[in-house]
């Protein structure tokens, strides 16, 4: 069986923008629905220390958002906070629609093919555009697997199990 982890790593700040305390963070997640005003995160600083914070404004700008929590109130505070990472609670997530999974629950799961030949874990995964892809490795060994229905036949939260139909010359 899976256990999930309480706490999950939502958005890292690089830097500051601005005078009024706002911070350039580059988030994991595709939108910005986590980091809507009035959103509670937990700040982990670089020596670890967590805290609380607030979000006052959120501005989507290129690849990354600049937000402005009620606790950072000028760029003096917000300097301070350079490379500190976002975590939210697990139970913040809203549950993922069916057929749909989040990431940070693949990783580590094991992968079998059609036929029941173990091909390795996740460790991690990337989005091309068209579609999410798996790194399964074994070893040394490392498989690159497209999600696709067509593909993926079977994910099982309970077991950890990922069972996919490879096509030819995938492996």
């Amino acid at each position: 069986m899976r256990k999930n982890e309480d706490t999950l790593l939502i958005g890292k700040i690089i830097g500051v923008h601005g005078m009024k305390g706002y911070l350039k963070v580059y988030s994991f997640d595709e939108s910005m629905d986590l980091f809507h005003p009035g959103a509670q995160v937990r700040l982990k600083s670089s020596i670890g220390e967590i805290s609380r914070l607030t979000v006052r404004d959120v501005q989507p700008y290129k690849n990354i958002l600049r937000i402005a929590f009620e606790e950072v109130p000028d760029r003096t505070v917000a300097e301070t906070l350079a490379g500190a990472e976002l975590l939210i609670q697990r139970s913040q997530l809203p549950e993922p629609e069916q057929g749909t999974w989040y990431w940070c629950d693949l990783v580590g799961m094991s992968v079998y093919g059609i036929d029941g030949t173990y091909l390795g874990q996740v460790e991690n995964l990337f989005e091309t555009g068209s579609n999410d892809v798996l790194v399964v490795k074994r070893g040394d060994e490392e498989i690159l697997i497209p999600v696709t229905a067509s593909i993926v036949c079977d994910v099982d939260m309970d077991y950890g199990k990922i069972n996919v139909d490879l096509p030819e010359g995938l492996m």
